[in-house]
């Protein structure tokens, strides 16, 4: 009889390869997209304002527009990957169209208040698109083995067996539900005939490989998709002649899947394994909350300088995983644990740091205008949540440890003439990890123009940044990294209606 794949409940909490320091750098960080205008100029628009985008970046922003108006952003990301690995280099190349940036600002104009301007506006920006993939190929002497061997040394076997009348899918989760994650793969290293129980006897607790080599070949392809998206409200206003403040409240949405598929070959002639496959898929949604505060003053008619505050983002994640196994050793029926086996995990929740910007900014009356803004965050302040989960305790640890300060620096101009304007930017990142190669710098440039039709605008930008990665395979057991040179040129093309 067939048997039909059920989607069950695993209340185990341990779940510590997919809710680590690698998730909180991810949804702590927030990719420079937005409008081309902002695009163009390196995202330096903390002291300049009138652009819906840079709502992002100072909410007192909005008070700067003149006008109300609606803008439409649509962006081509391209991802190009080297992947070195062993003694090969691998590339991918990457396209994805997004509509990544809408929103209105409404602006209300007063001759007999202080407050000569207020502004209530709304934005929608995608901060992080996650769509990559990267291939890597090459000779490691470390193989899949020890990941099981990882989890497995001190399990006992007993739990390890399918039962008599038991299915093995529902052993695989059953033993994810009462005795966690680690325990689960254990299940799956041994079910796949990759480690052997030193001695056939349920209370053992010590395991060897069954996979003999002195080095072997994997051929490892991620592939993520997904998104974090931002929507905001924002008030703002104008005070007297030189002063505008405002303040935000941003919804965040995640949408994050991963696809990580591993074919290992190349044991030795009289080894009992001679090929393994292991594929695993992580979806993660959620959604958070966060506010943020911000002031433009002019200083005279060419200088103004800005000043926000960027509060922690305070997200609730969910997380669900499946996987399939398969090797030489492996059980008859190993193939029905499958991607249709899902294991659900509890909601946890991340605090990402908060950050704070200044900015200056100096204009040249109508003939154009340059830019400049520092930022400030402090990546250790992140935290997964509830911090009185033991596997978190010892993550947060890690976290402290591990990351630091970012310094960020954007530089913007633009030069305009008649209805024609010209653009550039700089834009330079530091790690935010404080050994500086688990990932990189970033360093990105830009450019772009808009064409001003005098009731409305077309803009077109176009960046490229530039970020080497150092990429653990897996989790646990293995320390054999993949190290990723990414490229991202993206091509911008927004349009601005005023009313």
């Amino acid at each position: 009889m067939k048997r039909i794949s059920t989607f069950i409940m695993v209340l185990a909490c341990a779940f510590a390869s997919a809710q680590n320091i690698d998730d909180v750098v991810r949804y702590s960080t927030e990719n420079l997209l937005g409008t081309a205008r902002l695009h163009a100029m390196g995202g330096a628009f903390g002291a300049l304002g009138g652009d819906l985008s840079a709502l992002n970046v100072n909410p007192a922003g909005s008070a700067v527009f003149n006008y109300s108006q609606f803008t439409v952003t649509g962006s081509n990301y391209n991802r190009n990957n080297d992947a070195f690995f062993g003694s090969s280099v691998r590339n991918t190349d990457l396209n994805s169209v997004e509509l990544n940036q809408a929103g209105g600002v409404f602006v209300f104009k007063s001759t007999d208040s202080p407050w000569k301007k207020l502004a209530i506006a709304f934005n929608y920006d995608m901060v992080q698109n996650f769509d990559n993939e990267y291939f890597a190929t090459g000779n490691t002497t470390q193989g899949i083995d020890n990941y099981f061997l990882n989890f497995a040394q001190g399990q006992a076997l007993g739990p390890l067996r399918v039962q008599d009348g038991e299915f093995i899918e529902d052993a695989y989760l059953d033993i994810g539900a009462s005795l966690g994650f680690g325990a689960q793969q254990a299940f799956i290293g041994f079910q796949a005939g990759i480690i052997e129980p030193t001695v056939d006897d349920d209370a053992n607790t010590s395991y060897f490989s069954n996979a003999e080599y002195t080095s072997v070949n994997q051929e490892y392809l991620k592939s993520t998709t997904g998104y974090n998206s931002k929507l905001t409200l924002n008030f703002a206003g104008q005070y007297q002649e030189n002063l505008y403040l405002g303040a935000a409240l941003n919804f965040h949405n995640i949408f994050y899947d991963r696809l990580t598929l591993l074919d290992e070959r190349g044991y030795n002639e009289d080894s009992s394994v001679q090929l393994t496959t292991f594929d695993n898929f992580l979806h993660t949604e959620g959604y958070g909350f966060s506010f943020s505060l911000g002031a433009i003053a002019k200083l005279n008619d060419n200088i103004r300088i800005g000043g926000s505050y960027q509060s922690p983002t305070w997200y609730e994640l969910t997380d669900d995983i499946s996987q399939r196994i398969n090797s030489t050793l492996a059980v008859s029926d190993i193939n029905f644990i499958d991607f249709g086996i899902v294991n659900f995990f509890e909601e946890y929740r991340i605090k990402t740091p908060s950050k704070l910007t200044g900015s200056v900014a100096v204009i040249f009356g109508k003939d154009g205008l340059l830019s400049f803004d520092y930022g400030y965050q402090d990546m250790s302040q992140a935290e997964l949540r509830p911090t009185s989960d033991p596997n978190f305790s010892g993550e947060n640890e890690n976290i402290a440890n591990q990351l630091g300060v970012v310094n960020s620096y954007r530089f913007g101009g633009e030069y305009r003439i008649e209805k024609v304007s010209l653009r550039a930017g700089y834009r330079f990142e530091e790690s935010p990890y404080v050994n500086g190669n688990t990932v990189g710098d970033l360093t990105a440039y830009s450019g772009g123009i808009g064409y001003n039709f005098g009731g409305s605008r077309l803009d077109l930008a176009v960046s490229r940044s530039e970020q080497d990665v150092n990429e653990f395979l897996f989790d646990a057991g293995i320390n054999s990294t993949a190290m990723i040179n990414r490229i991202n040129t993206n091509v911008t093309l927004g349009y601005t209606l005023k009313f």
